[in-house]
């Protein structure tokens, strides 16, 4: 497959983007190393590895070293409300918290983003495209009913510094971010994720593992801070009748099968229905604020405040950018897994020759 490498460090950009990320990502400006898999701009089959290097981890040496150091740095005891410390430190037995906060450190994302990268390539291919926007962020709502322009939703996403396509709502969110700096908080919210173009019958059905919405969730739930996901209309499914949840089925000569809402989010049965996927995942306020919350000092057991290191203020921005990752490698190992082959141009005849299969029952893409 031929391979961009401008385009992953683009989506690295984009992850380190959005207004209220902290001091890290002015030390940061990451950027990918092909070791491995990549030659001549073509992937070769095998292993692809890629590394994104801490510029910052020249400053951590003594504190990060592998090997024991003369005098040991000091532990932090200070477990932070809401982070992996508390349940770390029990966990794996240890009095120290760095040894919890580094792994579990969403710094771990731009891998993450890296990897998606290549599989949004891969799934362009086919014609899919992954796009986010920010629908709610401290409180502030975006205007609903944004409708199926996509490319239009997406360009005014990233022209907002908060990548949310409603200027009003917009504005009001990089305020929200402001006053809750000042008062050193932190604010969460949902971003949306939407894949375009996916044609039916990626995922399945015939169980749990294999269906397409329970790795979607999965995969979203899996990003650091994300304690709620929806699909479609996701939890309105519980407070509406069925006649106002399912999408009708129509069908036209020239346009195929055709659906006046997209209610189920793309996927019935744990599969595409050719519809755009839709995925929302809402993501709690980071846990290391500069005004700290009250906490145990786990060496003393006496009272005390969470430790505080640098933080950001909000990363909702970021953490769609992440999603559309996570989004991408779960729908590119699905086209593998149907269309899959040792090439692109095996992977592309079997999606062609399955294209030309529904397109013979009615289906037009």
């Amino acid at each position: 497959m031929p391979v961009d490498i401008d385009g992953i460090d683009r989506q690295l950009m984009r992850r380190q983007g959005g207004y209220g990320r902290g001091a890290r990502q002015q030390i940061e400006s990451d950027r990918v190393q092909v070791m491995s898999g990549i030659r001549l701009g073509r992937t070769l089959g095998s292993p692809i590895t890629l590394q994104v290097v801490n510029k910052d981890f020249a400053n951590w040496g003594d504190r990060m070293s592998v090997s024991d150091v003369p005098v040991a740095p000091a532990p932090i005891v200070e477990a932070r409300p809401g982070h992996a410390d508390f349940a770390g430190m029990l966990k794996y037995g240890t009095g120290d918290l760095r040894d919890i906060l580094e792994r579990s450190s969403a710094r771990n994302t731009a891998a993450l983003v890296a990897a998606g990268a290549l599989c949004r390539q891969f799934l362009g291919q086919f014609g899919i495209e992954v796009l986010s926007h920010v629908v709610v962020l401290g409180g502030v709502h975006a205007a609903a009913g944004q409708g199926s322009d996509f490319g239009s939703l997406s360009s005014s996403a990233e022209a907002s510094p908060v990548r949310c396509a409603d200027p009003v709502a917009s504005s009001a969110m990089v305020t929200a971010i402001d006053q809750a700096g000042e008062r050193g908080d932190t604010l969460g919210g949902v971003f949306e994720v939407v894949a375009v173009g996916c044609p039916p019958g990626l995922g399945s059905h015939i169980q749990w593992d294999t269906r397409l919405d329970s790795r979607l969730a999965a995969a979203i739930m899996g990003i650091q801070a994300i304690k709620g996901v929806e699909i479609g209309m996701g939890f309105g499914v519980a407070e509406a009748p069925g006649s106002q949840v399912h999408d009708e089925l129509f069908h036209g000569a020239g346009s195929g099968y055709t659906r006046r809402t997209n209610h189920a989010g793309g996927l019935e049965g744990g599969m595409t229905n050719g519809e755009p996927v839709v995925v929302r995942g809402a993501m709690k306020p980071i846990s290391t604020m500069k005004s700290p919350l009250r906490s145990v000092n786990m060496a003393s057991l006496e009272p005390s405040v969470a430790h505080f290191e640098r933080s950001d203020v909000c990363a909702v921005p970021a953490a769609g950018v992440i999603a559309e990752g996570m989004v991408c490698i779960v729908l590119a190992d699905a086209c593998l897994a149907k269309f899959g082959g040792d090439g692109l141009q095996e992977c592309l005849r079997n999606f062609e020759g399955y294209m030309a299969d529904i397109a013979g029952r009615g289906y037009v893409r």
